[in-house]
């Protein structure tokens, strides 16, 4: 895989429910991250005193940041309704040439921002509640 324009990553939405997919912003800065707590399992009879870990235990968790402004009335609206709802509809972030992570996330942080001559702009931030599946493309 080659050079990418960061804004070709997108963050869709689920918007009614109905599994069609929307942009929900124009993101200007995207950051998609996986993580795993382990489970230490150690004890006396470890070799040589290292660490040891159980693996696939442990909760597994994924996290999306951006920021950028909204496309249009509708999507802002639905962003909003999703934070102050306390929704976890599905979203698909699209990787180009790579792949799409999809499941369903929390609105976990909304801010919004702005100058006296400049847009209004904003930062999103979203937690996994659920399983996340990804396809390859």
């Amino acid at each position: 895989m080659g050079a990418q324009n960061g804004k070709d990553l997108l963050v869709k939405v689920d918007m009614t429910g109905d599994g069609q997919f929307e942009t929900l912003a124009g993101l200007r800065a995207t950051r998609l991250s996986f993580n795993a707590e382990t489970v230490d399992v150690t004890s006396m009879s470890s070799q040589m005193g290292w660490r040891e870990l159980l693996g696939g235990a442990g909760v597994k968790s994924a996290a999306i940041s951006g920021s950028g402004v909204f496309r249009d009335a509708a999507t802002d609206e639905r962003a909003r309704a999703i934070f102050f709802n306390g929704e976890t509809p599905d979203f698909q972030i699209i990787i180009p040439d790579f792949g799409i992570v999809q499941g369903r996330f929390m609105i976990t942080g909304l801010d919004y921002a702005g100058s006296h001559n400049g847009e209004a702009t904003f930062e999103l931030s979203l937690s996994s509640a659920g399983l996340v599946t990804f396809v390859e493309l």
